[in-house]
């Protein structure tokens, strides 16, 4: 089984090396143009593209044991290692060895899945507001016009909602906490008064109140089970369409001291942690990224990060779990110990970050610590993710869209992950106040990150997406303010 690099631990390794040797390890040079990418204007064409030892050499270390995961995993490293030399598919690429972002391939792509799909999507018939948000928060990244869609979003999600409240995953289907924050995110990202008003408030609430666990957590659906996965969605849902926090006094849930839809939540999420750091679906299961991302971003909603996460959660392991699902020389990012790179965890395991580094910053702004900003924002490797991405998950032929890793096919639920992990890696948060402002118990702003010099071409940087909601950050705002501005229901 081959010894997964820490990249921060490599980094430090490559510039040791440095220091012995002088000579630059380029990658080489292109062999042919297949016009993906123009090079940057400051490329020369004689020069060869600058690519870090890093990320064209094997790890140091190796386990001689061969095994079927580690057979998979030395394929999809020399996969990789290929397509950072530019030696798999070969094309343009800045004089940093990346090529640029095809955002108009991908936009066509996007807009593919948004039409009459054929026979062959029909096992996707109860995922239908996930294509939707997958392929809307993709463009609105992107920066093409999704309004033209919201007329047609508002016809189905009407459709897809039940009395009983809360939105199935397609016509006649029973209601879950999934699909619901799937349908709601897409409404918010299309916006306007029309895409809000769609949603039944009144019955989205009493609807959430049946789901609320005496343990803190949230059933996914009436009689399904209890993850933090339905913690994370239950606490958007709640937050972004300013639902009331009281509970029935017939709720299953409603006690003496726990009389409240977040009573008990973040004690939930506190059991879920495990020995290694990360963050599990449930109490006692395998820390697994999409699972920690929901925890943190559940949290964050219920405090500011800078408050809640030490309250809650052991934070040196979950830092080591989480560098630790980055690796060398891909560059990319894993969900689990022992498990492959995929392009999907550029958020779940990538959009854990900003929220950690908020952490920080928070704590910075009370004036209990004193550090340098440029220190905060470089907890993981940002140029080995942005490299990954943009050359190994990104789809470079005339089909667009993204993909889980080379030789895989791309797709909306990859396109959607990735380009969320990407506008992370190139931006910022940055923790304004730790009191809040009627909207978040934090505020906080998305800035595009300038602390050094960047990989990529500056035209290739995408939108902003807020780092909780895990939407366009205007987007999250308006709908927020929107809601905020009508009391009751």
């Amino acid at each position: 089984m081959p010894i997964k690099t820490n990249l921060a631990r490599a980094r430090q390794r490559t510039s040791v090396h440095k220091r012995r040797n002088n000579s630059t390890n380029y990658a080489p040079v292109p062999r042919e143009d297949n016009g993906m990418a123009d090079p940057s204007p400051s490329q020369a064409s004689h020069q060869a593209p600058r690519i870090p030892e890093l990320f064209t050499s094997q790890p140091p270390i190796k386990d001689s044991e061969s095994t079927e995961t580690s057979v998979k995993q030395d394929a999809v490293q020399s996969n990789c290692m290929a397509d950072l030399n530019n030696a798999l598919h070969p094309v343009r690429v800045n004089r940093h060895g990346v090529p640029s972002l095809a955002r108009q391939r991908h936009i066509r792509f996007l807009e593919s899945y948004l039409g009459n799909l054929p026979t062959a999507f029909k096992s996707l018939d109860a995922s239908r507001p996930w294509i939707f948000y997958w392929c809307l928060n993709s463009l609105a990244l992107l920066g093409a016009d999704v309004s033209k869609y919201r007329d047609g979003l508002v016809a189905t999600a009407r459709s897809m909602q039940n009395e009983s409240g809360g939105f199935g995953g397609g016509f006649g289907q029973k209601s879950h906490l999934a699909t619901t924050y799937a349908t709601v995110l897409a409404l918010a990202i299309v916006g306007g008064e029309s895409a809000y008003e769609v949603i039944d408030r009144r019955a989205m609430w009493k609807w959430l109140c049946s789901l609320k666990q005496p343990d803190g957590g949230f059933r996914v659906t009436l009689g399904g089970e209890t993850d933090v996965r339905g913690a994370y969605c239950a606490a958007v849902i709640i937050t972004i369409l300013k639902l009331p926090l009281d509970l029935p006094y017939d709720s299953s849930s409603h006690a003496p001291g726990r009389p409240n839809l977040f009573t008990g939540l973040a004690d939930y999420i506190r059991r879920c942690q495990t020995f290694e750091g990360g963050i599990s679906a449930m109490p006692g299961a395998e820390a697994h990224g999409g699972y920690t991302f929901c925890a943190l971003g559940c949290l964050a909603i219920l405090d500011a990060p800078h408050r809640i996460f030490p309250r809650y959660l052991n934070m040196p392991r979950l830092i080591s779990w989480l560098s630790s699902r980055q690796y060398a020389p891909e560059g990319g990012l894993s969900g689990r110990t022992n498990k492959l790179v995929d392009g999907c965890y550029s958020h779940w395991v990538g959009g854990c970050w900003p929220l950690i580094e908020a952490v920080f910053h928070g704590t910075e702004i009370t004036g209990n610590i004193s550090s340098h900003t440029s220190d905060l924002n470089n907890l993981y490797s940002r140029e080995g993710l942005v490299r990954f991405i943009l050359t190994c998950a990104q789809d470079k032929s005339q089909r667009g869209g993204m993909r889980d890793k080379p030789y895989q096919s791309s797709d909306a639920y990859h396109t959607c992950y990735v380009l969320s992990g990407l506008s992370s890696a190139q931006h910022v948060t940055r923790v304004l106040s730790s009191n809040g402002d009627g909207m978040t118990p934090w505020t906080y702003e998305v800035l595009p990150y300038l602390d050094k010099a960047q990989v990529y071409n500056e035209e290739d940087r995408v939108n902003p997406i807020d780092p909780v909601y895990v939407i366009p950050e205007r987007e999250r705002k308006d709908i927020m303010s929107y809601f905020s501005s009508k009391p009751g229901f």
